[in-house]
């Protein structure tokens, strides 16, 4: 069993550490700006109107390019695909675009496609990430991803981050019918890896993976603050929060 230390606190008998993806293993505006921004133009492309409506799209999925931080309402980074697909929908509608679910879906398949060339450009490692996975196997401990990127994706990027033979499970939102907060995700890792809640701890940088976390009964969730959520947002819902990845202690 593993122990962790996040900010003087210890968390013992850990068998199993859960992770979220963007904002606690990778960055979370470099990720989703870059994606964004080449949806928004494959997007555009495809329908032959003007780049304006690409800073709108933008704006519309999630980026406020201004603040240089992805927007808290989301969606993207916070919910499902298709959920940031309607919102690219609803976004052209107002523009007088209507039935472009279709083209927006395709620009979406074509930006995975694409993005896989160029991962130096999207995937970069949160400080402290790749070393805390290490250590973690290193000492024997579980280590699984949720997110709500799709699953493939997210096997891309932990395969980038040079840690994907480390994790022994990634599920996407692609896999359950409940995204988070709700606990689906947890539940389907638990199972998987036949690892019982009470030896399980979550790490993410959004409210909804602490709350993920709670409501999957987990021994603890860890909070951390390179991405979503501040500090004082995430002790509302949990004692443990550290600056980021770095911050977590694995004790030998």
């Amino acid at each position: 069993m593993t122990t962790l230390l996040v900010d003087e606190n210890t968390i013992r008998d850990v068998g199993l550490v859960v992770f979220d993806k963007d904002g606690t293993l990778i960055e979370l505006y470099q990720y989703w700006s870059q994606m964004v921004a080449l949806r928004a133009r494959l997007i555009c492309e495809a329908l032959g109107i003007g780049a304006e409506h690409q800073a709108g799209l933008r704006w519309a999925l999630g980026v406020d390019e201004k603040a240089g931080r992805l927007r808290p309402e989301g969606p993207v980074g916070l919910k499902k695909r298709e959920i940031v697909i309607q919102a690219a929908v609803d976004y052209l509608a107002g523009a007088g675009l209507r039935d472009a679910r279709a083209v927006c879906a395709a620009a979406f398949e074509r930006a995975d496609e694409e993005s896989i060339c160029s991962l130096e450009r999207f995937v970069r490692p949160t400080p402290g990430a790749a070393t805390l996975v290490d250590a973690l196997h290193s000492n024997g401990c579980r280590i699984a991803v949720a997110t709500v990127d799709i699953s493939r994706r997210a096997q891309l990027a932990v395969d980038w981050l040079g840690v994907g033979d480390k994790i022994d499970l990634v599920v996407g939102a692609d896999q359950v019918a409940r995204p988070k907060p709700a606990p689906d995700m947890i539940y389907l890792i638990l199972k998987t890896l036949d690892i019982e809640p009470s030896r399980a701890v979550m790490v993410g940088d959004a409210l909804t993976d602490i709350q993920m976390g709670l409501k999957a009964s987990l021994k603890a969730s860890i909070g951390v603050l390179s991405g979503f959520a501040t500090a004082a947002q995430l002790r509302t819902l949990t004692p443990f929060v550290a600056k980021d990845a770095s911050e977590i202690t694995v004790l030998t």
